[in-house]
């Protein structure tokens, strides 16, 4: 079965909006992985719009939780994350005026310190992952900077299918790329903008391992309930 790590961020999101300490991410962390989460993940950005810093020590000191903390590139980000010592890092763009992660990132011109920041966090043995855009370029350099694994930027896969436009092409990338970073040894996940058709259309590809979806969930959970949702993408996810 692909793995699926479920994104708590905008339950801190609906709590910001009111000043206030309801909703609780930690709260959401642990009700999503009793109901089947493989994975937590959560994104500390820097002006803290969603998670903040109490969310990822209450998140991460809970060792029943696989937590997958998502940040900046940056050695600022890099200090908190050894602090804290989450199971997994994924390293990600961020820029303050995105509305959400807009691409993946652009290894060629920060190879310098992802490959420091990389060694750190191997050192400390924390996961990483670098969330790229789907190019064999960026596999590769993936590769180089000895990532453990790389995360396929599915958003403009998942625009297409909700516009009801067609697809074939930006599958074909995904396609192509999963298949060239599990013959490198690299462990492929996939994520961004991901529903409950976008899992079922990249569900066939072997060589994806985890999906990691956020928005969606919590979204539908004001519907549905947390636990129909997570319980329907797990029948999804089944190979």
């Amino acid at each position: 079965m692909i793995k699926l790590g479920i994104n708590v961020d905008h339950v801190g999101t609906l709590r910001n909006s009111r000043g206030e300490s309801h909703p609780d991410p930690y709260l959401a962390a642990k009700v999503a992985t009793k109901y089947g989460a493989n994975s937590i993940t959560i994104h500390l950005r820097e002006d803290r719009r969603h998670i903040n810093d109490l969310d990822v020590r209450r998140i991460c000191k809970n060792k029943k939780l696989t937590v997958n903390l998502e940040m900046a590139a940056n050695f600022k980000m890099l200090k908190i994350a050894l602090f804290n010592k989450p199971s997994y890092v994924c390293l990600v763009p961020e820029r303050r005026k995105e509305i959400t992660t807009e691409g993946g990132l652009n290894i060629s011109k920060n190879k310098f310190k992802l490959k420091k920041i990389i060694q750190r966090l191997n050192k400390a043995k924390i996961r990483t992952s670098l969330f790229i855009d789907p190019t064999k370029s960026n596999i590769k350099l993936s590769k180089e900077l000895h990532s453990n694994c790389v995360e396929l930027h599915t958003g403009r896969l998942a625009g297409l299918v909700k516009k009801k436009k067609s697809f074939n092409v930006e599958l074909k990338k995904i396609r192509e790329c999963s298949k060239y970073a599990y013959k490198l040894g690299l462990e492929v996940h996939a994520g961004h903008g991901m529903d409950y058709k976008t899992a079922k259309i990249l569900k066939p590809i072997k060589e994806i391992k985890e999906f990691n979806i956020g928005h969606f969930i919590v979204g539908e959970s004001f519907f549905y309930g947390i636990k129909s949702v997570i319980i329907r993408f797990k029948k999804i996810l089944k190979k």
